[in-house]
């Protein structure tokens, strides 16, 4: 992409990454019309001499150990398929200013009206939690999984350690590469602190949040981390709800055989 030459090598390895998971959430139904948000924390990645270019700022309040930070975030009513080949247009970079009174941006946000996803603040205090623990984990992805959104409107949602119990004995992948599952957080109004305060609660536990009768999100240490949380998770809760359809309740793997498979 012509788009990407002035930046960082491995910014635009982000951005690129960001490219094609935009198109597994597309292809998978996951994303429809302007649903779903996407960011990495970029801090670090960009000189300082870049940053510090003098650009039009705009009033935003951040918490104060945002300041300095640097995302790639998703635009507020953008669709993210447009994100396979108009990130340019649908997404910014956006640097935060060392008050953390406002944001410029360095790259992207093109299309007119532009402005970062209404869920932000959710996306933000992620980010810092990742930062202050050291989590490695820098890319945070929220989605529409049709599997797991309609396990949320289901009274197993609300006892979580079914829940994961009932995805992890589907097959033996779901426990591997979910092992803390997924935290099951309630319903709050998109764009809230409610919802941020209950995501971040719920991350410091598990892999995966699901929002109850709204969606999932999953942070890692790229998009394609992020992406495979929420696509092994989904699968657990497709095959449950195959079973189901089907008429049965699956016996699937005993709670021996799931510690079995993370001691070996």
């Amino acid at each position: 992409m012509d788009v990407l030459k002035n930046l960082p090598a491995e910014v635009v390895k982000h951005i690129e990454q960001v490219s094609e998971v935009a198109g597994y959430l597309w292809e998978k139904e996951w994303a429809e019309k302007s649903s779903g948000n996407i960011s990495i924390d970029l801090s670090g990645l960009f000189p300082e001499e870049m940053i510090n270019q003098i650009r039009e700022e705009v009033t935003c309040i951040f918490p104060k150990e945002a300041a300095g930070m640097v995302l790639f975030v998703t635009g507020s009513g953008c669709r993210l398929r447009h994100l396979v080949n108009r990130t340019e247009e649908v997404a910014s970079i956006i640097a935060v200013n060392q008050s953390a009174t406002a944001y410029s941006v360095l790259w992207g946000g093109k299309k007119p009206g532009f402005k970062p996803t209404s869920e932000l603040s959710a996306h933000i205090k992620i980010h810092l939690f990742n930062a202050v623990n050291n989590t490695g984990r820098k890319a945070v992805v929220h989605a529409h999984p049709i599997e797991l959104v309609v396990l949320s409107h289901h009274k197993i949602f609300k006892d979580e350690v079914l829940f994961n119990h009932s995805l992890w004995k589907m097959c033996p992948e779901i426990k591997l590469y979910v092992p803390k599952g997924v935290g099951c957080a309630d319903y709050a109004r998109y764009g809230t602190e409610e919802l941020a305060n209950l995501t971040l609660d719920a991350l410091k536990d598990h892999d995966v949040v699901l929002w109850e009768k709204h969606g999932a999100l999953a942070t890692g240490v790229d998009m394609e981390e992020a992406f495979d949380f929420l696509d092994v998770a989904n699968k657990g809760a497709k095959l449950l709800l195959l079973a189901w359809s089907a008429g049965f309740n699956p016996e699937g793997l005993s709670p021996e055989q799931l510690d079995e498979l993370i001691n070996t």
